[in-house]
């Protein structure tokens, strides 16, 4: 089995790489997903976050309001911390499950879909990183499109939370430009998914 971890910045365009590799075949385990699984209300994670940050990032059904929860932690780096030591050990081990789940069914290749895939020190699980790299003012530009309302202060905050791009590049072994339009993207995906098979 091949396991290649995915990683990028906040708005790097990552989801739509591994949409792209989902279609190809490759089985995917998407962190972000697994982050708001372990978050439902009753959930051991969901309750240490609420004794951790209060009921007032809670929304009228008991879910927790990430954008509540994200004006505090990325605005404040000890915060984050907090949060991070809650959710981060059951997020590693939801993936560790479902590789082993994906080992034991045979699959060809995997994909660990990760924003703090390098921070997580999730790379010494992967065959092979593979980052979706943008300049931070395309970044910016499509993270504040596509969330809208948000400040530009917030946006900065998100993206400064997370390890510069040049940290990422040093250890990344394959690097997918995303700055261009999707069918320049997808190619690249073709090419790296032929050498990838090849290898299987």
């Amino acid at each position: 089995m091949k396991v290649i971890g995915l990683t990028g910045g906040i708005a790097s365009g990552k989801s739509t790489v591994s949409m792209l590799l989902r279609n190809k075949g490759a089985a995917i385990i998407d962190a972000d997903e697994i982050s708001r699984e372990i978050l439902r209300p009753g959930k051991p994670a969901w309750k240490a976050v609420i004794d951790c940050f209060g009921r007032g990032i809670l929304c009228d059904n008991e879910n927790i309001d990430r954008k509540k929860l994200g004006s505090i932690v990325f605005s404040d780096s000890a915060e984050l911390e907090k949060l991070n030591r809650i959710t981060h050990p059951a997020i590693m081990e939801e993936i560790k499950k479902r590789l082993d789940y994906y080992r034991k069914k045979r699959e060809k290749i995997v994909v660990i879909d990760a924003a703090l895939l390098l921070e997580l020190g999730l790379n010494s699980m992967v065959d092979e990183v593979w980052l979706v790299a943008v300049d931070e003012k395309t970044q910016l530009k499509r993270l504040l499109a596509r969330e809208r309302g948000m400040s530009y202060k917030d946006a900065m905050n998100r993206i400064k939370a997370q390890m510069p791009l040049e940290e990422k590049v040093k250890m990344a072994d394959k690097i997918i430009d995303n700055s261009g339009n999707i069918e320049e993207t997808g190619r690249k995906i073709d090419e790296l998914w032929r050498d990838i098979i090849r290898q299987c």
